[in-house]
């Protein structure tokens, strides 16, 4: 049993690692919206490639989160998050040395593929280090100062763009990166789960991977032969994943999980909200600049309220989930969601802060505040225990899967031609097209979670993460028997 305690040098130690490393990785999740216009600009990049800079990133990460927390379990948690650490330093450093946009999305490509390994390992390191008495406070540290650089990433990524450049948003990795392995070889103990057996799941993993269909979105503008065969083979690989996925012994995912029918209808709801949220981050980013006219730093600022909120208000918002239940706050958070997106409508030339932009942000993370905690514990209550990491880790999939479905296929869906972002008349147009998609999204997503979502039964275990601030992802949950997110 770890008995490593929260209060000595030690574990202190390891609380700064894991924070840093995986705060390495909510950081790049915010910073880069609010990058893309100048990075545009800069490279002489189209619509497109301003998708694939998010997209790249988004499928290798979704793909292989699942994949990264098992090689912890096999190779030793901490090995594979140093690993993960370096590994995203390298490709944040080929990104902001990037000479043209296929270099920086095959960077971000590669930068997702360490944020895999090093994302669900940051909180494996705390469950399998700690004495068990202090795991729940250092995960709700944990847990509270990711959120807090979740909060800063905006204002953050928004100076580096008007201040020493867009470059700066992907190098700043670099040094936290070698700042944080050598702490982590020095003072966190390695760990493994001891009792995993078997092949790993790779081909599973790799057909689970939404390349393709992303691909076949962003392109089909164009119609060229390429979309169409992508899409096929998009929709080929999805149905081979599930073959694999149901008679491969040892998969990453185990189809049986979704024999729960709340499990899988909370992932219905969490596939909507996340796909709304994910396209209206994107385009919100890209309106405050190239419509608006703001900078990089006041368009990064504006979008705070929402993090801001889910910061201070989201454990109390589990705790009002746990009294009466999820499915009223499953069915009004995302409500309030659409109506906040809505009153973006108002956000045109010339808009105000005070008047247009902060009204529908406070609504929106107000909404985002209401829905997050409880679809988080409702998720842990509709498993067994034993199951806990992996509900939590296929959730955490497929809201990021989520997220980059809808940066793929909304520009396509509102209108928007690839040289959109530098026609700031066309570009508003397509925004408020956007808007009244995502809106329509998250209804959707109320009127599932009313008709499906029901009260867990009494003892289900309920999060350990009680303070979240990403609007990106729901959080991650580790199994506490075993130490990882991955059951």
């Amino acid at each position: 049993m770890p008995d490593v305690r929260l209060a000595s040098p030690q574990g202190r130690w390891i609380l700064f690692t894991t924070v840093l490393g995986s705060g390495m990785a909510l950081l790049d999740s915010t910073v880069v919206n609010v990058a893309l216009p100048r990075i545009g600009e800069d490279l002489d990049a189209d619509l497109a490639a301003l998708q694939w800079t998010v997209n790249a990133y988004l499928v290798t990460l979704a793909g292989l989160i699942l994949l990264g927390g098992a090689l912890g379990d096999r190779f030793g948690r901490r090995r594979v998050f140093v690993v993960g650490v370096l590994w995203f330093a390298a490709a944040s450093l080929l990104c902001g040395i990037a000479p043209n946009e296929g270099v920086l999305i095959a960077a971000r490509a590669l930068q997702g593929a360490g944020g895999a390994l090093l994302t669900p390992g940051s909180l494996a390191l705390i469950q399998a280090s700690l004495h068990p008495d202090d795991r729940g406070r250092a995960v709700g540290l944990w847990s509270g100062f990711g959120g807090i650089g979740a909060a800063v990433g905006p204002f953050l990524g928004g100076w580096l763009v008007d201040g020493p450049g867009w470059r700066w948003v992907f190098l700043i990795n670099v040094p936290l990166a070698l700042l944080c392995a050598p702490v982590a070889l020095r003072h966190v103990p390695e760990s493994s789960g001891g009792q995993v057996k078997g092949r790993f799941d790779v081909f599973g993993a790799a057909l689970g991977a939404l390349a393709l269909v992303t691909y076949a979105l962003i392109g089909a503008g164009d119609g060229s032969p390429l979309v169409v065969v992508s899409a096929v083979a998009g929709l080929a690989a999805a149905v081979g994943f599930v073959l694999v996925e149901k008679r491969r012994p040892g998969p990453m995912m185990p189809l049986e999980i979704f024999a729960s029918r709340q499990f899988s209808a909370v992932n219905g709801v969490t596939l909507c909200v996340y796909a709304a949220f994910g396209g209206f981050f994107f385009l919100a980013a890209l309106q405050l600049q190239v419509v608006v006219g703001w900078s990089a730093l006041a368009a990064g600022t504006a979008l705070l309220p929402t993090t801001a909120l889910m910061l201070l208000l989201s454990a109390r918002s589990g705790e009002l989930a746990d009294r009466i239940g999820p499915r009223l706050p499953l069915t009004v958070g995302p409500l309030l969601c659409a109506a906040g997106v809505l009153m973006m409508l108002r956000v045109g030339p010339g808009a105000s802060y005070a008047a247009d932009v902060l009204p529908a942000l406070l609504v929106l993370g107000l909404g985002m505040v209401t829905l997050v905690a409880p679809l988080t514990a409702t998720v842990l209550a509709s498993v067994d225990t034993a199951r806990a990491g992996l509900a939590s880790g296929v959730n955490n999939a497929a809201a990021r899967a989520a997220g980059l479905l809808a940066v793929a296929a909304l520009p396509l869906l509102a209108g928007m031609g690839p040289e959109a972002f530098r026609q700031p008349e066309r570009f508003d147009a397509a925004f408020d097209r956007a808007m009244l998609l995502c809106a329509g999204i998250l209804v959707i997503g109320a009127l599932l979670a009313a008709a499906t979502v029901r009260r867990p039964a009494p003892g289900c275990r309920r999060p350990e993460c009680r303070t979240h601030g990403s609007v990106a992802v729901p959080p991650l949950e580790a199994d506490p028997r075993r130490g990882s997110s991955i059951a």
